[in-house]
């Protein structure tokens, strides 16, 4: 006799279950089909032959609908009967229940009806069930003794049953047991005649609930529950309240709690207060910084399972051993903690899902999602029909060789060789990719690289430094000093876990340092930020999983103390090493406008994170400007347009967010024009000095000016709570000033002066654009008029941006007296310099001092200034060199002397951008900018006819 003819179903028991119920051909066959894979079946149905009319009815049911609750019906009738009943016999019937379903779920999957994914939520659909009808019952009646809970304002208070693992992530296999946590929102007592506190309710309550699932009878059982994985597992209580469950996970919550929580989910109870629950522990489980601690804790999790297997065992074990199961399971949570708090779509449950969206971010490409997918499903089918020979929990594969056939046809192979090889096929290609993904450490580690020796201080200091010395540090005595000077001050107070991230990062970051000049300096701004990141780990772990990361930090913080101060204020930013490619190529002003609109419409209605992330955003795309800067990316000119733009996006989206804020309490403004037509009035944001001439550098203030369109005739709001206009306009502009300028932990935005409005400090914030072009033409000075030269409108309404372009286009052409404003600008330009420091002998101030910044921009105004009544197109730039251009053009200065000004003032701004990003003042050795000085004193004498105010031969009195 074959081993097919040994695990065949007698044909009497075949023939009596087809007469029963009149079974057709086709039939018959998945009836044989079934018993054969599943000695569970075939002893079930030979012990109640009426088990298979439930299958074949169930098999027309609305499946992963309402037919569930249909069929338990038509077994125990209505909801008040099931109530009704005792509970033993409530409990039998909840058996009888489980062990058709299981039968039909099973007839159902290996008859291919259902594919794995319809089983899996099918053995989810009816774990829940089973939870929500038990827990319904002994709710009554135990309500019937004690009453209803309630919270201390009266409110009803109900069970949170959460269901974990697979059953959260509607993954449940055959044979599984079910992880439960038991959660409730407030402490208070119940409002029956016999009270009790709310935590006796519960803990009542859970206890008899995990009785009727989990008890074996002579009926068998529900399903075994596992409540382990609550606070303090078997030692903690069954049910705890909402803040009981916040303050443990905040306080003392552990990593493999986290990866706990992914998939779980809100099963049975009080589904609001369950929301609310999910809502209030997300942040314990998704952080909002790339957690790159991540790799090392699956790495861990994964040698443990290891250390507790047999190599026999890790084989034959499709879940736990190589390729199996849980490595996908791991590559899939690894992205999920990492990025899941940026990418909320990584916070659902099921893996299948979530592997497509790593293919669609490009975590994962489309080879490698395609065989964790149909390995998944192999494995998972495989895991099912393995527990559907028994009815047991195994991940184990037979070894003998019935239930070897068994499983083998089970999974449509004809003998179990057939099905051992596709097996492999399929674990080898997973464990390829779970190795590659997670980066597991081989044989041939350097653990005894010499360098380790100078991290943690073995030998002699003499040794030490002659270690640094051959990985060619200059001056390694020093080095090595402030190396162990840090470790031993560090020491005392870091976790285990930081001190062991802290040995395997330290010699390959001093690897890196070896390769640049500077090396001291380098490792100490690298120890001030390791200082500020050693209380969140995950950051020195994005180090050590990210060499590149980290190789790129190393050429910023030598480049750049500014990016280091930078980076230590802020170390979420370390997430942006990652990708060279977006980290030297800032995005043009679309995409920053594209990307904070993004940011901000995750949190609309939260304005302190909203704050926060409009902080993050200026840091990381100031960042990405830096970065370029440092490694000679961009060009100066483009240095200023970037950090420019950014300014500019902040400002729009705040003046976006301010608007909608006030009007949703006063209304929007209206008010009547002169042609008697009500309209809208709107406020633009002026920028001046090097907001308006697009010269913006790294920390630059933000100078504005206010305006607004409003007439004075039925100028208020239109809302419930009106205002005047005015006023409406005044709180929109202290809006965006606050929002600009509020320190938060995240920073600030930008200082931001106002000063440059009529009448300075002593005038209204906002004028209007009529008060703006009357204060203009009559009472403006000469230097009010001058910083109208690069002011432009950057933000707001652009019907007010048009009217103030053309207050400055009539303000800057109006016909002045050649000499009248020669002495108007040289004697401002000589009051600016008599009231700055004196810069010390042998130093040159970039901008003040003579022949620098400011005098090519005095320089220039004034030639506007004095041209631009016959030459109004000088007037159509805003920024110094195209100004400077436009001069040239116009005939007005020559062709050499526009490109000597524009080269030294490109010269000279770019020596201001990099003593910005070396964290220096703008004050550098005279002698290094000698020609350029001269070339700004001889244009002043050729184009101005007088020497800058303070050059030798020009008088300050």
């Amino acid at each position: 006799m074959s081993d097919l003819d040994e695990i065949t179903p007698a044909q009497t028991l075949l023939d009596q279950l087809s007469q029963s119920s009149s079974l057709e051909p086709s039939q018959r066959a998945q009836l044989e089909h079934v018993m054969r894979c599943s000695p569970f079946i075939q002893q079930s149905l030979a012990a109640e032959a009426d088990i298979l009319d439930y299958v074949l009815d169930g098999c027309a049911d609305d499946f992963l609908g309402d037919g569930l609750e249909a069929r338990f019906a038509r077994l125990n009738g209505s909801v008040d009967e099931r109530r009704a009943l005792e509970t033993a016999a409530f409990g039998r019937e909840l058996r009888r229940l489980r062990r058709r379903e299981m039968i039909l779920i099973a007839w159902r999957d290996l008859n291919g009806i259902d594919d794995t994914d319809a089983t899996l939520r099918s053995l989810s659909k009816l774990a829940d069930y089973c939870v929500a009808e038990a827990l319904a019952y002994h709710e009554h009646h135990l309500q019937s003794r004690f009453g209803q809970p309630r919270g201390p304002n009266g409110e009803p208070i109900g069970l949170v049953v959460i269901g974990m693992g697979k059953l959260g992530g509607d993954e449940l296999n055959y044979s599984s047991d079910i992880d439960l946590i038991f959660a409730y929102a407030e402490e208070g007592e119940t409002d029956g005649n016999k009270t009790i506190s709310n935590a006796e309710y519960f803990i009542r309550l859970g206890q008899r609930l995990i009785r009727s699932l989990d008890e074996k009878t002579g009926h068998g059982f529900v399903f075994r529950v596992d409540m382990r994985l609550r606070p303090n597992g078997d030692e903690g209580p069954l049910a705890m309240s909402f803040d009981g469950l916040e303050l443990y996970y905040a306080t003392r919550g552990r990593e493999w709690e986290r990866y706990a929580w992914i998939k779980a989910r809100v099963i049975a109870g009080d589904q609001e207060a369950g929301r609310e629950l999910m809502d209030m522990l997300r942040p314990f489980v998704f952080r909002r910084y790339l957690d790159f601690g991540a790799f090392s804790q699956l790495r861990e999790m994964k040698r443990m399972i290891e250390r507790e297997m047999t190599d026999a065992a890790m084989h034959n074990n499709i879940k736990l051993g190589p390729g199996g199961i849980r490595e996908i399971e791991f590559i899939g949570q690894l992205f999920q903690l990492l990025r899941g708090g940026r990418e909320p779509e990584l916070q659902a449950r099921r893996l299948i899902p979530v592997l497509a969206i790593l293919e669609e971010m490009g975590e994962l490409d489309e080879h490698t999602v395609a065989d964790l997918t149909a390995g998944y499903d192999f494995l998972r089918r495989s895991e099912n029909r393995l527990q559907m020979l028994y009815d047991h929990q195994t991940q184990t594969l037979p070894d003998n060789r019935f239930d070897q056939l068994r499983l083998a046809i089970a999974m449509g192979f004809e003998d179990w060789g057939h099905f051992l090889y596709a097996l492999d096929q399929h674990r080898d290609r997973i464990h390829g990719h779970f190795s590659e993904v997670l980066r597991l450490p081989s044989d041939n580690d350097e653990s005894e690289e010499p360098l380790e020796q100078v991290w943690n201080g073995l030998g002699n200091v003499t040794d030490r430094v002659a270690i640094l010395e051959r990985h060619g540090f200059e001056q390694a005595s020093v080095l090595e000093r402030h190396l162990s000077s840090w470790r031993d001050t560090q020491a005392p107070a870091i976790s285990g876990t930081v001190a062991q991230r802290l040995d395997e990062l330290m010699p390959d970051l001093l690897r890196d340092i070896s390769a640049y000049q500077g090396q001291v300096a380098i490792l100490d701004r690298m120890l001030d930020l390791l200082t500020a990141i050693l209380r969140r780990s995950v950051y020195v772990a994005l180090l050590i999983e990210q060499p590149q990361a980290r190789r790129q930090l190393v050429r910023l913080v030598h480049g750049s103390p500014w990016i280091a101060s930078l980076l230590t204020q802020h170390p979420i930013l370390l997430d942006e090493l990652i990708d060279p490619e977006t980290l030297y190529a800032p995005p043009n002003k679309t995409e920053l406008a594209q990307e904070l609109g993004e940011l901000l419409g995750k949190c609309p209605h939260d304005e302190e994170r909203s704050l926060d992330e409009l902080r993050r955003f200026k840091q990381l795309a100031t960042l990405r400007v830096a970065a370029a800067d440092v490694v000679g990316a961009l060009p100066v000119m483009r240095v200023s347009d970037q950090l420019t733009w950014i300014a500019e996006v902040i400002l729009e989206a705040v003046h976006q967010r301010a608007r909608e804020q006030i009007e949703a309490r006063h209304g929007k403004p209206r008010a009547v024009n002169e042609a008697g037509e009500t309209f809208t009035p709107g406020l633009a944001i002026i920028g001046y000095g090097k907001l308006g001439g697009i010269e913006l550098g790294y920390g630059s203030d933000l100078d504005v000016v206010f305006l607004h369109d409003s007439t004075d005739r039925e100028a208020v709001t239109d809302g419930d709570r009106s205002i005047d206009n005015s006023l409406y306009f005044a709180r929109l502009a202290q809006k965006i000033i606050h929002t600009l300028s509020i320190r938060t932990p995240a920073g600030v935005l930008y200082e931001v002066d106002t000063r440059l409005r009529p009448d300075g400090v002593g005038g209204l914030l906002v004028s209007s654009v009529n008060a703006f072009a009357q204060y203009q033409a009559e009472h403006a000075w000469v230097w009010e008029v001058q910083a109208m030269c690069r002011a432009r409108f950057v933000g707001g309404s652009n019907s007010v941006g048009d009217t103030f372009a053309e207050i400055r286009r009539q303000t800057l052409t109006q016909e002045r007296d050649p000499i009248e404003l020669r002495e108007a600008v040289v004697g401002m330009r000589r009051k600016m310099r008599a009231n700055q420091t004196e810069t010390p002998a042998g130093l040159f101030h970039l901008k003040r001092d003579v022949g620098g910044i400011t005098d090519i921009e005095f320089l220039v105004q004034y030639l506007l200034l004095r041209h631009a009544a016959e030459h109004p197109e000088i007037l159509e730039f805003t920024d110094n060199i195209r100004q400077l251009d436009s001069l040239r053009d116009a005939g007005l200065i020559d062709a050499e002397a526009s490109d000597s000004l524009i080269q030294a003032y490109r010269t000279l701004r770019d020596a201001g951008h990099h003593q910005a990003l070396l964290g220096s003042r703008s004050v550098v050795e005279a002698q290094a900018y000698e020609a350029e000085r001269q070339i700004v004193i001889d244009q002043w004498r050729a184009l101005v006819g007088c020497l800058p105010p303070g050059s030798d031969g020009d008088s300050t009195d």
